[in-house]
């Protein structure tokens, strides 16, 4: 009788674990080899990646559709504000702050969210959302509906030159776009992330076999607002001003995040970075044609769907059977690989 072996390693794996390793090095080079242009836009990348990597986790594998998370975007962003504009806190310590403000109003929010179903659970997340602008909006503390911005005093405590300040605000983006697939890597690769797994195939089987699915959505949850409200407020910080329409965009930090999962691939790790790389390319090629930029935005959307409802890395994986990332078992036979 043959022995088998359970392993995630592949010598794709292998080798997408050693590029992984070089990217990263070569990203946190940017400020030698690229200027503030080129970080900038790095910025929004990584910032971009990190937030389509959470909503991935929320939607690819606990299959909560939610198009509300600018709720936890704005509320990140303005507990940075509220902490630096009141009590002087460094910029550093507010986005963690933020992200704990976050995780712990996600759970009072989620007891509320999670008693809907289906369409009704997305068209409640933007009413959380829209309660959350309204209630800032009218905060004259923060400026209202008008905005405020960053006190003089804590941007330049932080450091005294607007370059400087980029080069920090790259590397905090950098090191919060790495923490956040690490976070989901992580998680995919635990028992939690076996249970996440069988909801995403089979929610109805998983619950059959034991699983409990509203605790591990609930968790799920919660772990996406933190890691999305410390995102916000890098967000608004490296903007150093804020308003409540901006902060709360639907636009901005829904539609753009869930169009980066949809034609990287949901479901799958590698997914929202390819998504993400891509629209950077199409709003760069596109962006000097007004509306039609978006008409073309949503064409490509839908073509991709159509084609691959896995979206192309999942178009690709299935063709060739490649792994980036060591996540998935495999059974092998005879001790071999």
């Amino acid at each position: 009788m043959n022995a088998q072996t359970v392993s995630r390693a592949t010598l794709s794996s292998r080798v997408g674990l050693v590029l992984v390793g070089l990217a990263v090095l070569v990203l946190a080079a940017a400020p030698w080899w690229g200027g503030p242009p080129v970080m900038s836009t790095l910025i929004e990348v990584l910032v971009y990646v990190g937030l389509a990597s959470l909503w991935n986790l929320l939607a690819g594998y606990a299959g909560i559709v939610s198009v509300g998370q600018q709720a936890y975007v704005g509320v990140g962003a303005y507990t940075l504000f509220g902490l630096a504009s009141f009590w002087g806190v460094s910029p550093l310590i507010g986005i963690c702050a933020a992200g704990v403000v976050c995780a712990v109003l996600s759970v009072p929010v989620a007891a509320l969210l999670f008693r809907l179903r289906g369409p009704y659970f997305a068209i409640g997340s933007w009413v959380v959302a829209e309660v959350f602008r309204l209630l800032l909006a009218n905060w004259q503390g923060l400026g209202g509906g008008s905005g405020t911005s960053l006190p003089a005093g804590v941007i330049i405590a932080l450091a005294p030159t607007r370059h400087q300040r980029l080069e920090i605000i790259y590397w905090i983006a950098l090191a919060l776009c790495c923490l956040m697939l690490l976070l989901v890597a992580l998680v995919l690769r635990s028992r939690f992330g076996l249970a996440l797994t069988a909801i995403r195939d089979n929610e109805v089987a998983a619950r059959s076999n034991g699983v409990s699915v509203t605790r591990v959505k609930f968790l799920v949850y919660i772990v996406a607002a933190f890691g999305t409200g410390m995102l916000g407020a890098l967000i608004f910080f490296a903007r150093l001003r804020i308003s409540p329409d901006a902060a709360f965009s639907v636009d901005d930090w829904s539609a753009l995040i869930i169009f980066m999962t949809v034609i990287g691939g949901i479901g799958s790790v590698e997914g929202p970075v390819i998504g993400a790389v891509i629209f950077f390319l199409l709003r760069g090629a596109l962006a000097n044609l007004g509306s039609i930029y978006l008409i073309t935005l949503g064409a490509i959307a839908i073509a991709v769907m159509m084609v691959a409802p896995k979206g192309l890395w999942g178009l690709l994986a299935a063709r060739t059977g490649w792994d980036v990332l060591p996540l998935k078992r495999r059974v092998y036979r005879g001790g071999g690989k």
